[in-house]
């Protein structure tokens, strides 16, 4: 018999509702089948932990005296710069921002040690952000500059808002090409001389809930150590790729747009990456849980990695041209193994993901609805799932007259 959110949220509050992480309940469908198994739990919990570029934080830092208008200035923070175009007082940090002349990123060309990423996680921490900003007077703003030290116990807000997250699948990457080429997916080796790969596999959320059935706008997740939403699909959502009959993509398609309260999150969970050659980046920890409601749902769940698959890609001919070489397939029981056969050649593999803190993840989240503090939500609507119209474009270059 099918179960509702609401139901599920009754037995959480009594502490009554059976909790699973997406690695045990595939032991579970194995071991009694779906039927008795959508019967038996109520929720699984999912877990993803790894660089998210498009991420980033905006807060209010408060009027200083005199005032000063931010908006239509610069401002930096920890030299790195930030954007102040909202209104007087607010300020967005990118994830990839890098610092400006900074000695952080001069030890060796291509190497960058300190950006955005690096400004939330510090920022998270509770150490103190140098702020500088210079902008023009007005009548009511008539301060043209201002040099402080900023906290996030003292902001008015801090958010954490990451418009493309959690993406649902992701290509393996390698290098056909003879000289070694540095990536966001990593330094790769030259004559397959690597393979790196992004995803938790069967802990990954949306691999979890592959046509969205649960997942949508105005779900509550376990984002950065504290609590957050799905606000929209996020940008480049592209549900209408392949997909295998279990409904899992072939390679990238869906992301999520997400949203949460930073002063609430935690620097183990919001960490800044450097990847020689390419920039900076934050990795990002995300816990989603999926109702059970019925047979379709838990057997989506109970996934396992070897009937994920993937698309082996060579980055020597994807990058910097478009036009990208397929030049395998592999599930992520073979990538985890440590090694993959791509044309008849043994490479090694590395996830960029950690399934260690996924997992981590997916058990907090799992204790927190098993003791009655995180209630599940009702989507308010859906994110655009196979049968919808999206189409994935790319940019098309006009060159100016």
């Amino acid at each position: 018999m099918a179960k509702t959110i609401k139901e599920i949220n009754e037995k959480i509050r009594k502490k009554k509702a059976v909790v699973v992480t997406a690695e045990e309940i595939i032991d579970i469908v194995k071991e009694k089948g779906l039927r008795k198994a959508a019967r038996q739990v109520d929720v699984v919990t999912t877990g993803t932990f790894g660089p998210m570029c498009s991420s980033g934080a905006y807060f209010n830092i408060g009027h200083s005296k005199p005032k000063i208008k931010l908006g239509g200035g610069k401002v930096t923070l920890n030299d790195v710069t930030a954007y102040a175009g909202f209104a007087a007082a607010d300020i967005c940090i990118g994830a990839s921002a890098l610092a400006e002349d900074d000695p952080r990123n001069k030890i060796h060309p291509g190497e960058f040690k300190y950006g955005g990423a690096h400004v939330i996680e510090d920022l998270v921490a509770g150490k103190d952000i140098k702020l500088a900003a210079s902008t023009y007077r007005t009548d009511c703003y008539p301060r043209k500059e201002l040099k402080t030290y900023i906290n996030i116990k003292d902001l008015n807000d801090a958010v954490l808002f990451n418009p493309r997250n959690c993406y649902q699948n992701y290509n393996c990457a390698v290098n056909l090409g003879d000289k070694t080429i540095y990536t966001y997916m990593g330094v790769l080796k030259p004559k397959l001389g690597n393979a790196n790969y992004c995803s938790a596999g069967q802990l990954s959320p949306l691999l979890n809930d592959p046509y969205y059935k649960t997942i949508g706008i105005g779900t509550r997740i376990f984002l950065g150590g504290g609590e957050g939403y799905v606000v929209w699909q996020g940008t480049q959502h592209n549900p209408g790729v392949k997909r295998k009959k279990n409904g899992t993509p072939e390679t990238a398609a869906g992301t999520l747009a997400v949203l949460g309260d930073l002063k609430k999150m935690s620097p183990r969970w919001l960490i800044g990456a450097s990847f020689l050659g390419y920039g900076v980046s934050l990795a990002v920890g995300i816990g989603i849980p999926i109702p059970i409601l019925n047979e379709e749902i838990v057997g989506f769940t109970a996934v396992k990695d070897e009937q994920i698959w993937t698309k082996v890609v060579d980055y020597f001919k994807a990058y910097p041209q478009r036009s990208s070489e397929v030049v395998g397939e592999v599930n992520y029981k073979q990538l985890k193994s440590g090694h993959i056969n791509i044309k008849g050649k043994e490479v090694l593999t590395a996830g960029l993901s950690s399934y260690s803190r996924a997992l981590e993840i997916a058990e907090i989240l799992k204790r927190k609805i098993k003791n009655g503090q995180f209630l599940l939500t009702e989507p308010v609507a859906r994110i655009p799932s196979v049968d919808s119209k999206i189409v994935f474009r790319h940019l098309k270059e006009r060159p100016f007259k």
